[in-house]
């Protein structure tokens, strides 16, 4: 097995750009193209065994929805290693390289999308929420929607980028897309097509961006990448338009991130059984600085909560004893040297799930493996249980 202690890991430069992405087409078994899109946008580091590439990945600096304000967040992307390499465990000092110049930017938190969870929650990394895809007959849309009334038009305007920030914002998770976003997409997905909605005379409503794509028995399948509705008549007429498309598209597949995790489709459906729903990996989260963490993110105006919280590290390891205050829409956690009376004990994973929302009741917290009163899991959830987790970008 290799020696972790002789690896180098550098910010990239022009050649190991390079040997990096050669390197990751290796690794994936095809190109990664988004190596090369994302280049402008982002800090790439590379492993170095003898002077040769044995590891490398990109890191984004992009704020986060978390509680309707952005929290500077570091989205990990396109990391790999040789498959000659793997078995070392040199992914866990290859992710402390990669996180340490955003850091040093402003990062409180980490985002990454993972096939490997169980080695990301050895790492302190959490999976707040399952994520699913989607894929429904186009006859079943246009049997069970035909709100009419909107105009439908080609292409965004900068009151559709409003809209979509506006709306991510009533998410836990979602990016404040920056500027490159739309061009990236774009040249991701050359047959990409918006369409906007909006009632006569009236701001826009809506916003699916969708492509084609191949299927192996039907020929040709619609995928939805972005479906954002501000209300439910405008989530109808978004349906119904995909729907109208029976004609030539069987089905019409919501990918990974592309549908909100809410059940207005299943409810307007005539028959919910013939949608196929298939489990993805998920997003995983972790907070890279707790205090900080919890004072940037945007908290319930009603809620006023003082409780004793320690946290402990996933192994066991060690505790730290904070005091969480929340207050007319401000949160401070304090470290504290004792714990408070009717104190809750927390892993740094757990306490991370919360953060996003992914803990809905009590019930579902002391399930997960909180520890305290319940009395005491109600309040904690309530702080966060009003934005439900839902990350739309894939990267």
């Amino acid at each position: 097995m290799p020696d972790d202690t002789s690896l180098t890991i550098v910010e990239a430069d022009d050649a190991q750009w390079n040997e990096y992405n050669t390197l990751a087409t290796r690794s994936y078994g095809h190109p990664v193209a988004d190596i090369a899109r994302l280049r402008p946008h982002a800090d790439a580091r590379v492993a170095l065994r003898d002077g040769r590439v044995v590891a490398g990945g990109l890191g984004l600096l992009v704020p986060q929805f978390f509680g309707g304000q952005p929290v500077p967040s570091a989205s990990l992307a396109c990391g790999c290693v040789a498959p000659e390499e793997r078995g070392s465990h040199q992914w866990v000092r290859m992710v402390t390289e990669r996180l340490r110049p955003l850091q040093e930017q402003g990062a409180v938190l980490a985002t990454a999308w993972s096939t490997s969870t169980g080695y990301g929650n050895r790492m302190g990394w959490a999976a707040p929420v399952q994520v699913f895809s989607w894929t429904v007959p186009t006859d079943e849309l246009k049997r069970s929607f035909d709100e009419t009334g909107f105009e439908i038009t080609y292409g965004t305007t900068r009151r559709t980028h409003t809209m979509q920030r506006e709306l991510a914002a009533l998410w836990n998770g979602p990016w404040r897309r920056p500027d490159w976003w739309e061009s990236w997409q774009q040249d991701e997905h050359p047959d990409l097509a918006s369409y906007r909605f909006n009632l006569p005379g009236e701001q826009p409503a809506g916003l699916v961006s969708l492509a084609f794509a191949h299927h192996p028995v039907e020929g040709r399948q619609l995928v939805v990448h972005d479906f954002w509705a501000a209300t439910n008549r405008a989530a109808a007429a978004m349906f119904a338009f995909l729907g109208r498309c029976n004609s030539r598209i069987p089905t019409v597949a919501f990918q990974r991130t592309g549908l909100p995790p809410t059940p207005m489709l299943l409810h307007h459906l005539h028959r919910a059984g013939s949608v196929a729903a298939r489990a993805w990996h998920p997003w995983m989260l972790r907070i890279l600085d707790l205090p900080q963490a919890v004072r940037l993110r945007g908290w319930p105006e009603d809620v006023d909560l003082t409780l004793p919280l320690d946290v402990v590290t996933d192994a066991g390891e060690s505790t730290q004893r904070y005091v969480l205050r929340i207050t007319a829409g401000t949160g401070e956690l304090a470290s504290v040297t004792s714990a408070g009376e009717g104190h809750l004990t927390l892993t740094r994973r757990q306490f991370a799930i919360w953060y996003a929302g992914g803990y809905r009741t009590a019930a579902a917290a002391g399930l997960a493996g909180v520890h305290g009163d319940p009395q005491e899991f109600a309040r904690l959830v309530r702080a966060t249980c009003e934005r439900e987790p839902w990350l739309p970008e894939y990267f």
